[in-house]
């Protein structure tokens, strides 16, 4: 195969302009028509890692030697969480990202990291000092240059975290539909996959970018952070198949019984069978089958005259049993569990028994006439009944091997269902639709969405675009007559919509369900939208460059997208809009922070002394949030992180504080050094110490009493519950996180006012899967060590490698 060396040219700006382009220089938000670019060496990547890579390096897909090895190693826990197969089509996908404040580099950072394909940045906005609050990437010097463009800033930054993925930025003034339809994006021979939007872009311009996007089946998300308000939006287009909708471990259970009961037992209850219909019972010797209603499974191993039965695919649905509430059956107790070791129809027959003796009591108390018998419904988890009336069944039924359900009566032993996981198809509708017929938007809080909330949030995005149709920008920062025009707007689209069904107006809603009953629009929150339209917060960046990031990995069929919309609005951090406290402002990195909430806010936040333990994937997030807030930056103020791990190259794929020349160096320390030198006001010390009773002659009632918070970014349960126990002694919150493969929990513990983390019954006993750091850094139970010889051999040498040859040897040509 022929190579072409990689240079640093970025994608060509010399293409005719295009009649129908989407979004012009003079429409971006803060930017300079007059730019030029820059030639800092704040966007060219170290000459020394790029002068001898080739395409073929850069992408290392298929790559032969000890490069080969240096990726997998680096996405090596990736692997774990996404499976073989997704990380191989993850380089197929070359991502746009539009816009680079703050949602937008975080975005591309998570990406670059996920090891996709190519990732091409497009933002011509001139770095402003109020950028460094959500960019980290942006220096003075890029603010001091005046001609040095967001996109040209993160340039280098964002290349530096992968050397296995390209990132270029797109030289243009404008997005053409030429450049968004590129065949050979990044020399990669394959198109874009996704654009992601981070920032509002005119209202024609960006319903047709979403318009081009869906035509030619590329992705389109949409993610925004306006003040306290963020959005995101989500559009596979007229049609996407998901391959694996959740992305958990298939189930592989055991039969050890199988049984026909010819009518079904009135207590037995079975998702859309009929009393008296004839029922196909399987038991399986786990006690938790964990499958839903409508998964499928294959039949496997099946003996004694079902051979028939093997590889067919089969749904299966839950198994319950009406039982009386009186009867306070204990499922977890010795008892119950006993019982449903006996065939069905004597558990049924017991449970019969049970039941008439309640109903004939309850019936003959005068005090219960004319009230309904209290029943529960008991699942029961060791069976499964088989459906046959569906198109597997029909299939299975069809077969000669097969022939008659009678076959189900034959059963002596063994057996295995094999749960299997059919494509889903599933159809997403536009963003200019969405936007105006979804008439309860989806919020990320639930009650949130009970309430009709995102009615506002909807209507506040429909009311900025029409805002900038007719005056080309956007609402001003604290500008009160921009806001009683958005406002105003709002109430026209609403009142324009009432009359039509199925239509996002200002209607009363309840549990959800719009009631069409006109109710007054919250004219403060849409205000308060428009009034802050132009600010980021850095938390909120974060958190939509995590999620459009793992909208984008969606493209690979893993996963199930969002269903389109989802806002959320934290009005809980507009507490003090006094006009000497919100401005005038400084014109310093904060100054969105303090528009938001105010100089007296950020004055306490520089004195804040916070206790981070831990820095690995989400201490390097937390660390990074603090030095963009100013934490720690004024006389009182410091920032206390430790961590006992060393860097290793796996790390590099989550934790981006690390590069390559950081491996084998104290995570805490490089750590504290990257931070320091985004915001050197920060005062931070790093530790190399582990916090527990061994440690406690540095970590006193001195260190304890003068902190403010401890955050906690750990991986094994003991250390939490330590760190519980001593914020809950001395009185002090505790933020408490946790990540496993793509799931998380977060929860904010106060001494006194809510449960503590140790009021739980976690230990590190009973955890089904084991965090990466424990298992190669501090493994301490004889489970780790097995899971640490499983995955670092037994998967690379008997799974990676034979799958990578299979995939070779079916298809030469689409490998490479």
């Amino acid at each position: 195969m022929k190579t072409a060396k990689h240079g640093q040219q970025k994608i060509s700006n010399k293409r005719p302009s295009s009649p129908s382009s989407v979004a012009a220089n003079t429409n971006s938000p803060n930017s300079d028509n007059n730019h030029k670019r820059s030639r800092t060496s704040s966007h060219i990547c170290s000459e020394k890692m790029e002068t001898n890579l080739t395409w073929g390096e850069w992408m290392g897909a298929h790559k032969t030697g000890n490069l080969v090895d240096n990726e997998s190693e680096r996405i090596d826990r990736q692997k774990a969480a996404f499976g073989h197969d997704t990380i191989a089509r993850l380089k197929d996908l070359n991502v746009l990202i539009v816009g680079c404040q703050g949602v937008g580099v975080e975005t591309a950072k998570n990406l670059i990291l996920s090891n996709v394909g190519g990732v091409v940045l497009w933002d011509t906005t001139i770095c402003k000092e109020f950028h460094r609050g959500s960019n980290f990437y942006v220096t003075p010097e890029n603010v001091a240059s005046g001609d040095v463009t967001l996109a040209d800033a993160s340039l280098g930054e964002l290349r530096s975290l992968n050397p296995f993925c390209r990132v270029e930025i797109l030289g243009s003034n404008s997005l053409s539909d030429e450049a968004l339809l590129s065949n050979d994006v990044l020399g990669t021979r394959r198109p874009f996959s996704a654009v992601v939007v981070t920032q509002l872009l005119p209202k024609q311009a960006l319903f047709h970018l979403n318009e081009i996007a869906r035509t030619n089946g590329i992705v389109f998300i949409m993610a925004l952070n306006n003040g306290v308000t963020s959005s995101i939006f989500s559009d596979f287009g007229p049609r996407h198949e998901i391959s694996d909708a959740t992305g958990e471990p298939t189930q592989t259970l055991a039969v050890s019984n199988i049984e026909i009961l010819e009518e079904k037992p009135k207590l037995l209850e079975v998702s859309g069978a009929k009393d008296g219909e004839k029922v196909v019972i399987v038991t399986v010797a786990q006690s938790d089958h964990g499958l839903e209603d409508g998964d499928v499974v294959v039949l496997e191993d099946m003996r004694e005259g079902m051979e028939g039965l093997n590889g067919k695919c089969v749904t299966v649905k839950r198994v319950a049993i009406a039982s009386p509430t009186a009867a306070k059956v204990d499922t977890r107790g010795v008892a119950f569990k006993t019982a449903l070791q006996l065939p069905t129809a004597s558990v049924i027959s017991n449970f019969e028994r049970q039941y008439d003796f309640y109903k004939t009591t309850f019936d003959e108390d005068e005090v219960n006439a004319n009230k309904k018998f209290p029943v529960r419904t008991i699942t029961i988890f060791n069976r499964l009944a088989l459906v046959l009336d569906d198109d597997n069944g029909n299939s299975l039924l069809s077969d000669p091997q097969v022939a008659s359900i009678d076959i189900f009566g034959r059963y002596q032993s063994g057996g295995l269902l094999n749960q299997v996981r059919p494509p889903i198809v599933k159809e997403y509708r536009s963003l200019a639709d969405t936007l105006e017929s979804t008439p309860v938007p989806q919020m990320l809080r639930g009650e949130d969405w009970e309430l009709g909330k995102g009615v506002e949030v909807h209507l506040s995005i429909a009311a900025v675009l029409d805002f900038h149709e007719s005056h080309g920008f956007w609402p001003r920062l604290h500008n009160k007559d921009d806001e009683n025009e958005v406002v105003a707007a709002a109430k026209k689209i609403s009142d324009k919509r009432k009359e039509i069904e199925g239509l996002c107006w200002s209607q009363s809603i309840q549990y959800g369900f719009p009631m069409g009953e006109p109710r007054d629009l919250d004219e403060k929150r849409i205000g308060r939208y428009a009034r802050l339209f132009s600010t980021e917060l850095t938390g909120f960046c974060a958190f939509l460059g995590g999620a459009a990031a793992q909208e984008v990995i969606k493209a690979s069929g893993k996963f199930t997208p969002i269903e389109q919309w989802v806002h959320h609005d934290e009005e809980a951090l507009v507490v003090d809009e006094c006009q000497s406290n919100i401005g005038p402002l400084f014109g310093s990195r904060y100054d969105h922070q303090i528009a938001i909430m105010g100089k007296d806010f950020q004055a306490r936040a520089a004195n804040q002394r916070v206790f981070l333990v831990g820095c690995g994937a989400l201490g390097c997030e937390y660390l990074k949030g603090l030095a963009l807030m100013g934490i720690g930056t004024g006389k009182d103020g410091k920032i206390w992180v430790t961590d006992m791990d060393r860097i290793e190259v796996s790390n590099l794929s989550r934790q981006f504080l690390f590069r390559q020349n950081d491996v084998g160096h104290p995570k805490s320390v490089r750590g504290a050094m990257v931070v320091k030198r985004w915001n050197p006001n920060v005062n931070i010390e790093a530790l190399e110490k582990k916090v527990g009773d061994d440690s406690e002659d540095f970590f006193n009632d001195n260190f304890w009493e003068s902190l403010d918070v401890c955050w906690n970014a750990l991986d094994n349960v003991q250390a939490r519950q330590y760190t519980d126990a001593r914020c809950l002694f001395y009185s002090k919150p505790l933020l408490e996180s946790g990540t496993l493969g793509t799931k998380c929990n977060h929860e904010v513990i106060l001494p006194f006012r809510t449960s503590s983390y140790n009021d739980g019954k976690e230990s590190d006993d009973n955890e089904a899967q084991i965090a990466m750091c424990t298992l190669r850094s501090f493994p301490y139970l004889p489970k780790h060590c097995i899971e640490f010889a499983k995955q670092a051999y037994f998967a690379d040498y008997f799974e990676f490698g034979p799958d990578v040859y299979e995939t070779f040897r079916k298809d030469p040509m689409a490998f490479f």
